[in-house]
């Protein structure tokens, strides 16, 4: 599986953003996707995952109720709407492919795309 995701940009706090993570092969429904983040000078963190299906997620503590993560197994794509972004969202954001379900560390996930940037401005 290779991942290309898109979408980042710069905004202000407050606004909002969808990124999208395009997946190429015919096996990205077998698939739970995720989306990680990495800050300048931190670890990358886990933001949101969701199952093969679509019927289940979870979300970091620090983005529930805020993000969403969703996916369209038609279209290959995985999506991570990002609304009321703050300041402290600001990193590259990654997604990813397990086979695990409900995955929350980097270890767990076998496939990852080239990152896109976020930026929020206060």
């Amino acid at each position: 599986v290779q991942l290309q995701a898109s979408g980042g940009g710069l905004v202000q706090a407050g606004g909002s953003l969808r990124l999208s993570c395009a997946a190429s092969g015919r096996t990205f429904s077998r698939y739970a996707m995720g989306w990680f983040r990495q800050a300048p000078g931190k670890e990358r963190e886990f933001v949101a995952t969701i199952t093969w299906s679509g019927g289940s997620t979870y979300y970091a503590d620090s983005v529930k109720g805020r993000f969403t993560i969703s996916r369209d197994n038609a279209k290959n794509t995985v999506y991570l709407q990002m609304n009321s972004l703050k300041p402290e969202d600001t990193a590259v954001y990654y997604c990813a492919a397990t086979l695990s379900v409900l995955a929350t560390t980097n270890r767990l996930y076998d496939y990852w795309g080239q990152g896109t940037l976020v930026t929020v401005s206060s």
